[in-house]
């Protein structure tokens, strides 16, 4: 077995090879850009080299500097993880050019699989069933548009080397189709430099279900049954489960067949997906399935297919690489319970699950589920990357435990630092469709209404924030001599104010009491009782009684704010600086303010320019996801603060107007 190899990426995947490679005693090398230096992976590593700045492009999309650090630092393999340069050939060629070990298939089997056009006609060369529409070289607006006609409406215009959900436009009326074809084919340019579309009929009740395929260098190939991924939000999978639910024997025998079918195709070696569409409208049936692409890589969701079968899929990578048979015979690998994994990101939900940023303050998960994970409390989101905080992963007997225990889970999550999507996570869990096995592609577009809706703050939630803001500060650490004796008072009763923010909207609350522990909170006029308040030395829950009833509120602190953590919900209130929010509210209107960290992409205007209300300003990129912001108001442009290529972070000040002129 290999001694020592070098993971080609960054976060939650490469932790997880690290794991496996501890558990066969193979030494581990990480890289690292300047943005990882102090990385969970970077730390997990027996090794770490560092390969250039933040950017992927001056970092981990350098070919020559990771293979340079793999035979620096005495790697005999590489394991590409998932993203980055998992699927380019190229790269493998170069690694197997400077002597060392792609551990994944062949550059080969990797080109015959990367354009979907090409892919889809090996396929149905190879006898697997592939989804009507047009594969070929014609290019011309108009022969596509007759294309679309004999296929029938709706269609999918795809791009040729899309992937990651981008390149893709839902058309169901023939006058649409120029414009989502323009609009298809500028987004493909952008995100993979090739303007090339395919045409597929697009399927109504569509479900997304891969099955998990392996092969090896002696000719063997064996499923790993299926998953499926059919919760999605703009073509990215949100949740994905392992078996299919509603999988029938006949199908699954079908679906699993074609799947190993096409990986003896292209003489396929080490962990792949293949992926299909299916008609979910009547049932899953054996002749309702149809080849979508490969992915020549593991895929983020792999967890769930180890929970089912308790096979080690890294461990099989390995082990396949170094030339070594599959462990298993196909009729020895066996589904045993139900898995589901869901994706927690760093993003605003309510604003079009826009990424986010921002220090993780608290993260703390429970004990009864995996999670997989490459950040820790304390670290940063970056604006580089991905936002993934974690994948959380339930298993049960059967389908029912495994969302129940995933529900649980999410509810018990405590994330404070950045906004995430847990709360729609803990949402989805709980839709009557989702529970019933009822799902599509489209679930989440249809009921995004209540799942992004969030959870509303009380006026306790606020008394609650000023308790702690004030009990906290008794037990912080300080040279004053007073400050153990400060809610003594001579005179009786003592009353403080505590000015709570929550978004835009600034709440006094007074405090009174004669021994710090017994409190009389008066909010909006009225009193709420709170008797025997307290905050444990080294325990962050605030403990106490209102009208009788015993409480707990679990909280996480840090300079200027408190999250606290209800019901499933996680509220974050800030203590303002009087003196800069007295700055801020005179400084005027009027500021084109960054909603996410990103990419300046296109700016349309300078300073000094006049705009209209609604008018585009500048288009933001995150993701490879393109934003665009408009002026809120008429107006002139006073100041322009940045410029086509821009990184900008979330809340930054983008573009300032003129304040408007009052009438005299």
């Amino acid at each position: 077995m290999f001694k020592k190899i070098l993971i080609a990426n960054r976060g939650e995947i490469a932790c997880r090879v690290i794991k496996t490679a501890r558990k066969m005693n193979i030494e581990t090398v990480a890289v690292y850009s300047d943005a990882d230096r102090d990385a969970m992976h970077v730390k997990m590593a027996d090794q770490a080299v560092h390969i250039g700045a933040a950017p992927v492009s001056e970092s981990y999309l350098r070919a020559e500097n990771i293979i340079q650090a793999a035979l620096g630092s005495g790697a005999e393999a590489i394991h590409p993880g998932y993203g980055f340069l998992s699927e380019n050939p190229d790269f493998v060629q170069a690694v197997e050019a400077a002597g060392l070990v792609f551990i994944g298939p062949s550059a080969d089997a990797i080109r015959a699989m990367g354009l979907k056009d090409a892919a889809k006609a090996l396929m149905q060369k190879a006898g697997v069933p592939v989804v009507p529409g047009y594969h070929g070289d014609m290019q011309e607006p108009g022969f596509l548009s007759a294309k679309a006609n004999e296929i029938g409406y709706p269609v999918l215009i795809k791009a040729r080397a899309g992937g990651g959900g981008k390149g893709m436009r839902r058309v169901d009326d023939p006058k649409q189709f120029s414009a989502a074809l323009a609009s298809c084919r500028s987004e493909a340019r952008s995100s993979f430099g090739d303007d090339r579309v395919l045409l597929e009929k697009y399927i109504l009740n569509p479900r997304h279900i891969e099955v998990q395929v392996f092969g090896d260098n002696h000719g063997n190939v064996v499923h790993l049954f299926e998953r499926d991924c059919s919760l999605q939000r703009r073509h990215q999978k949100v949740i994905e489960e392992a078996p299919a639910p509603g999988m029938t024997d006949e199908m699954r025998v079908a679906m699993t067949s074609a799947a190993v079918k096409a990986a003896k195709a292209i003489e396929y070696s080490g962990a792949g997906t293949i992926e299909f569409i299916v008609d979910g409208a009547d049932g899953l049936r054996a002749d309702g399935f149809w080849f979508m692409e490969m992915n020549t890589r593991l895929q983020v969701e792999h967890p769930v297919t180890e929970a089912i079968t308790d096979i080690d899929l890294v461990e099989w990578q390995l082990r396949i690489a170094f030339g070594e048979a599959i462990p298993l015979r196909q009729e020895n690998i066996e589904i045993k319970g139900h898995a589901i994994e869901a994706r927690l990101y760093a993003e605003d939900v309510p604003k079009g699950f826009l990424p986010a940023i921002g220090t993780l303050e608290k993260l703390e998960f429970p004990h009864d589920v995996r999670i997989d994970t490459g950040v820790a409390e304390k670290d940063a989101i970056s604006p580089y990357y991905d936002p993934m905080i974690a994948k959380v992963i339930s298993y049960g007997n059967d389908r029912e435990q495994a969302l129940n225990s995933l529900y649980a889970a999410l509810q018990h999550s405590k994330i404070a630092g950045t906004v995430t999507n847990r709360e729609f996570l803990s949402k989805l869990t709980r839709d009557q469709d989702f529970i019933d096995g009822k799902m599509d592609t489209g679930l989440i577009e249809r009921n995004i209404e209540v799942l992004a809706a969030q959870a509303v703050h009380t006026k306790l939630d606020i008394v609650i924030v000023a308790l702690i803001h004030n009990l906290s500060a008794k037990h912080s650490t300080t040279d004053d001599p007073f400050s153990a004796i400060r809610y003594f008072s001579l005179w009786g009763v003592q009353t403080k104010i505590v000015q709570v923010l929550m978004g835009e909207e600034i709440n006094s609350v007074s405090l009174s009491t004669s021994d710090g522990h017994d409190f009389i909170c008066g909010f909006d006029g009225h009193d709420i009782e709170m008797l025997r308040c307290s905050i444990l030395e080294n325990e962050h829950v605030l403990h106490f009684i209102s009208y009788g009833k015993q409480n707990a509120i679990p909280f996480a602190p840090w300079k200027g704010y408190v999250a606290i953590f209800r019901d499933g919900a996680t509220f974050t209130f800030e203590f303002p600086d009087p003196l800069e929010r007295a700055e801020s509210m005179g400084s005027g209107s009027g500021k084109i303010i960054s909603p996410m960290p990103g990419l300046v992409k296109v700016l349309n205007v300078s300073s000094g320019d006049t705009v209209e209300k609604g008018q585009p300003l500048l288009v933001l990129e995150a993701m490879k996801m393109e934003h665009t912001l408009t002026a809120p108001r008429d107006g002139v442009l006073a100041e322009v603060n940045v410029k086509v290529g821009d990184q900008v972070l979330d809340g930054a000040i983008l573009i300032a107007m003129a304040e408007e002129e009052v009438a005299a």
